[in-house]
């Protein structure tokens, strides 16, 4: 995996742009309306989905597993804390979060490593703290496609593995996680608008109160 980004991080540098996804725009609102202060953004690339909330007076703070990506990152001016590695060493640091955001990274994770991402992000939440993540939805045109690995699971191509969610399967892998949510987000290319836009779907979680 960490070879793959970083070639792609290589090649194609800022290759989304810098706009942020509209799930970002619809996370800030929720956190925001939650009065968050401190987020978490597992997979955050060179930045893009960061200064929505960074504008808005969220703090944040990211992992990335590409050095590529996180260079680009401070080379347009991105000064948050980042820690270089994979969701797989998660935690970073004994730290809790107000939320966690996390775009289009847990459908590349297999069962057990998708299992551990949840924990992962749960445990480092505050009590009454929220998780959103966005993963690709059946509805996306490459479903189906390329080398079986499992129940909705494909390697699309040379490198990149996906897993398919439905509610099914999202309920019984954040069901024990505070489950809250389960939207359609239809993403658009904003760096090429002559693409079609994306199925995702938005899964929101929330911690109890008294949750440690």
């Amino acid at each position: 995996m960490t070879e793959f980004w970083e070639a792609s991080f290589s090649e194609h540098q800022t290759m989304w742009g810098f706009e942020p996804a509209d799930s970002a725009i619809l996370a800030k609102d929720f956190f925001l309306e939650r009065n968050a202060k401190e987020i978490l953004i597992p997979g955050i690339g060179y930045g893009r989905n960061a200064n929505i909330f960074l504008d808005n007076g969220i703090e944040v703070a990211g992992i990335e597993i590409s050095q590529t990506a996180i260079d680009l990152a401070r080379e347009h001016g991105l000064n948050i804390p980042i820690f270089h590695g994979s969701v797989a060493e998660m935690p970073f640091e004994p730290k809790h979060y107000d939320g966690i955001f996390s775009y289009a990274l847990i459908h590349l994770l297999n069962r057990e490593e998708r299992a551990k991402f949840i924990q992962d992000c749960f445990d480092q939440l505050k009590p009454n703290g929220s998780m959103l993540f966005v993963t690709i939805s059946k509805a996306a045109p490459m479903f189906g496609k390329g080398i079986p690995l499992g129940k909705d699971y494909f390697e699309i191509r040379e490198g990149v593995k996906m897993f398919f969610y439905d509610a099914d399967s999202i309920r019984e892998e954040f069901g024990s996680y505070g489950l809250t949510g389960i939207a359609d987000v239809v993403e658009p290319h904003k760096n090429a608008e002559a693409k079609p836009p994306f199925p995702f779907t938005l899964i929101t979680c929330q911690k109890g109160s008294s949750a440690r």
